[in-house]
């Protein structure tokens, strides 16, 4: 038997492999935390609280939830193996974005 038929180490990825990963924490991450943000904002400043809107909402927030954590948190925490780095890309991939689109929608309100 050949202990290194199927215990071997898990092969690098190459750099066609690792660019999925990366577009979605710096470009599909960010873009969707931001306008996330904004229509949360929207739905809690405007008053209008119907079912249809409440149920969007909660699936819009439960869907950038997962987002964040499967594809950015585990994600980087699978390819660097450091819970410090894995958090603050979560930090500067959604949490900042999804501010930025709350801020965004306060602004727009308060004019």
């Amino acid at each position: 038997m050949n202990s290194n038929s199927q215990s071997g180490p898990v092969e690098a990825r190459s750099g066609r492999q690792a660019l999925f990963p990366n577009v979605v924490q710096f470009v599909l991450a960010p873009l969707i935390l931001l306008l996330s943000g904004y229509f949360t904002a929207n739905f809690l400043l405007s008053g209008q609280y119907t079912w249809a809107r409440t149920t969007q909402t909660l699936a819009l927030t439960l869907t950038v939830l997962i987002l964040s954590r499967e594809f950015v948190y585990k994600e980087l925490l699978l390819r660097t193996e450091s819970q410090g780095r894995a958090r603050s890309a979560l930090l500067y991939s959604c949490a900042i974005p999804y501010l930025i689109g709350v801020l965004v929608m306060v602004a727009l309100w308060a004019l």
